[in-house]
């Protein structure tokens, strides 16, 4: 069935109605000439169950007017729960065992990972190309779900690869399968130091060296008020502290503001991130091949809006 004026594409959250994608998308769409000119929101709960996932997707896979979908938080469970409702995953969905990219081809249902190459091309807009090579900064990585397993992914394999890593997560099983995945992948992973953290981590922030980079891959401060971090921390002079949400109550984001002109932070909130991470996936969607000036037009629109 060919796509008319009421195609859309998913996107599978948690509160997707306050997104600002949801006023973006369309403005996106005139400009790329979309088939699709709306997004349909799919609202789970964090703790929603198997059934719930495949209702999702199944609901995707037999909507002729659904042309895909984008998956944020529910990346891990969407895999676990409903992996076989689809025709082929992507290398890195497969690996990690999560799905970020629902897209269909020739009546085929396609799963792909986009968060590695997502957090790609975030890091390499804020760190410059010898940067852990040059100042001996290392990574805490404050989260071991699908965003924090890609960056310490892409990390561990960049040239310029952090000494050693630190990845908290309040799950041991989650951190457990966080060494599991870059085992896996062939990823070294001596220099991975896993810790179970159910409270504020402020003495591994402490720990880290000068221009080490700091991110809040935890999820709280959108989908859950809160900090994986109290207010008191003090951040590595000349730090690169990343907040990967760009909405919500953002504490984590305000502490390290504080601190940006006294430690001489660079503080990154989760903007770009998100653009990178929408564009992606329309592109593959659409089936579509995004060069840097496009994107960047996509960009203004987006920041008229935001």
């Amino acid at each position: 069935m060919k796509p008319g004026i009421d195609a859309s594409m998913g996107f599978v959250g948690v509160s997707t109605s306050q997104s600002s994608i949801m006023k973006v998308f369309p403005q996106w769409a005139r400009f790329l000439g979309l088939p699709a000119a709306q997004l349909t929101g799919f609202d789970l709960p964090l703790d929603a169950d198997e059934a719930q996932y495949r209702e999702v997707i199944d609901r995707i896979r037999r909507d002729p007017l659904l042309l895909g979908a984008l998956i944020t938080t529910h990346k891990i469970g969407v895999h676990r729960a409903a992996a076989d409702l689809f025709d082929e995953l992507d290398e890195f969905a497969t690996l990690c065992g999560e799905i970020s990219s629902v897209s269909k081809r020739d009546g085929q249902l396609i799963g792909h990972a986009k968060d590695p190459v997502t957090a790609g091309l975030a890091l390499e807009e804020m760190l410059v190309p010898d940067h852990f090579g040059s100042t001996g900064g290392e990574l805490l990585c404050l989260g071991a779900g699908g965003a924090g397993t890609a960056i310490i992914w892409y990390l561990a394999r960049r040239p310029d690869s952090p000494r050693r890593i630190v990845c908290t997560d309040r799950s041991p099983e989650r951190l457990a399968e966080l060494t599991a995945v870059l085992g896996r992948g062939g990823v070294d992973t001596d220099r991975l130091r896993t810790v179970v953290a159910d409270g504020p981590a402020d003495s591994l922030v402490a720990a880290m060296p000068e221009a080490s980079v700091v991110v809040n891959a935890t999820g709280l401060g959108k989908d859950r008020p809160g900090s994986p971090l109290s207010p008191a921390v003090r951040f590595p002079r000349r730090g690169v502290v990343w907040e990967l949400n760009y909405r919500g109550s953002l504490e984590f984001l305000h502490t390290a503001r504080a601190q940006a002109s006294s430690r001489e932070l660079t503080v990154v909130d989760g903007w770009r991130y998100f653009i990178h991470g929408w564009t992606q996936v329309v592109a593959e969607v659409f089936g579509l091949c995004l060069d840097s000036a496009t994107t960047d037009r996509l960009a203004e629109a987006a920041e008229a809006v935001r």
